[in-house]
């Protein structure tokens, strides 16, 4: 039985040790744990709908905005945007990682109201006609462009306006054949029409400097026109630098932090302290890897909840062990002492936790972008540092009992 208990003892801490030495080493949670704006940089936005006699903001408005910045957004490639309502009318959105923030800005901010207009002034084209942008690049002249496919209503405008222009002015030079093609207010193309186009497509060229440049109009064209207009309300920009500077310090400080709780736990504790350590360095593991699993995007706030939690992990060892220590000075035998600890300790930890819990409920409900980051974090954590301090703490020192050590000095009494 103690061979048995010792060996188990042993096992659990190599596991530890190699798996902690082989998730750092291969840099699995960073692969798998987003960073937030603070921590990597990009761009935080807040926009406002505004009325404009063309779009009235209605009920529905930031909802319908909402939903296409986010598909904006999502086929530019950003990874794990913050996009979220804050009242009726603006919405905050916060991109990391982004590498111009200038170019983000325009992208979710852009109005985005596509329109063909001929020489005379008609609208006969809009946005809503249109199925799909793609961006390409002539082999020929390596000009970029954005090519245009029309759904079946657009087909059919497109085609009668460009047979009534050749038709109506017999002369390919003659100016009253282009077709301009707007996006808002600005003139993007001045194509002439050529023939007849019954294909249901359209290229809008010129003006062009880069594939990327093309790639970002057709997301937008793609995406849909804003119903409203949007203002922007306020700018922040986070250079990487300043991410990079803010990660390493928050790294630090967390190395530094549990650092300082084990070693106070060893010294307190004695042999408890010590399979305390190895407790929280289990719950540490298991923390990160449940962040890793959801894809959590960590933020400063949400690091502050993360080392909150491991104060809070702790704080239930301490509980427990202080019970030990009193049921050992009441005269209990060690294994007894030990499962008395830990039942009269789960009350006062079930309460506390409990009342975490309910804060972090509240603070996820009604906060906004980092706030929701640290009551995820800490909820996750609280959660696990009950289960490690009731279940595997409690399954370690009764390992240790069971191996034979029985000298209570060894409990710090």
């Amino acid at each position: 039985m103690r061979t048995k208990s010792l060996a188990i003892l042993l096992g659990v801490l190599l596991v530890l040790g190699v798996t902690g030495f082989a998730l750092v080493k291969f840099k699995v949670f960073q692969n798998y744990i987003n960073l937030g704006l603070d921590l990597q940089g990009g761009v935080h936005v807040v926009l406002e709908a505004v009325d404009t006699p063309e779009a009235p903001v209605k009920a529905d408005s930031i909802d319908r905005v909402k939903a296409i910045i986010e598909n904006r957004v999502n086929q530019f490639g950003v990874k794990e945007p913050i996009i979220q309502k804050e009242g009726s009318r603006r919405l905050i959105v916060e991109l990391a990682g982004v590498k111009d923030p200038d170019k983000a800005i325009d992208l979710i901010g852009r109005t985005a109201q596509l329109k063909f207009v001929t020489a005379d002034g008609r609208v006969v084209i809009r946005g809503q006609d249109l199925q799909d942008a793609q961006a390409a690049t002539n082999p020929t002249t390596n000009e970029h462009y954005v090519s245009l496919k029309f759904n079946s209503e657009g087909a059919k405008k497109f085609a009668a306006i460009t047979t009534e222009l050749v038709n109506k002015y017999p002369n390919y030079g003659d100016p009253n054949r282009i077709i301009a093609i707007y996006l808002d207010k600005d003139l993007k193309s001045n194509p002439g029409v050529k023939e007849p186009i019954t294909t249901g497509e359209g290229q809008i060229s010129g003006g062009f400097k880069t594939l990327e440049e093309a790639n970002q109009l057709a997301v937008i064209l793609r995406s849909g026109a804003l119903p409203v207009v949007l203002e922007k309300v306020a700018v922040q920009r986070v250079g990487p630098t300043i991410g990079a500077d803010s990660l390493a310090k928050s790294e630090k400080a967390g190395i530094v932090g549990v650092a300082a709780i084990l070693i106070f736990m060893a010294v307190f504790y004695r042999l408890p302290g010590l399979v305390a350590d190895v407790a929280l360095v289990f719950y540490i593991l298991l923390l990160l890897g449940i962040f890793a699993a959801l894809h959590v995007t960590l933020t400063l706030p949400g690091i502050a909840g993360f080392l909150l939690s491991i104060g809070i992990a702790v704080d239930a060892n301490v509980i427990i062990f202080e019970r030990v220590k009193e049921e050992i000075r009441g005269g209990n035998s060690l294994r007894r002492s030990l499962e008395a600890g830990f039942t009269r300790g789960f009350t006062a930890i079930f309460d506390s936790n409990a009342t975490v819990i309910i804060a972090v409920a509240v603070l996820y409900y009604f906060g906004t972008g980092p706030i929701k980051g640290f009551a995820i974090t800490l909820g996750a954590g609280v959660l696990a540092s009950m289960f490690t301090a009731i279940t595997f703490t409690r399954w370690l020192l009764r390992l240790v009992v069971n191996s034979g050590i029985k000298n209570t000095k060894y409990f710090g009494v």
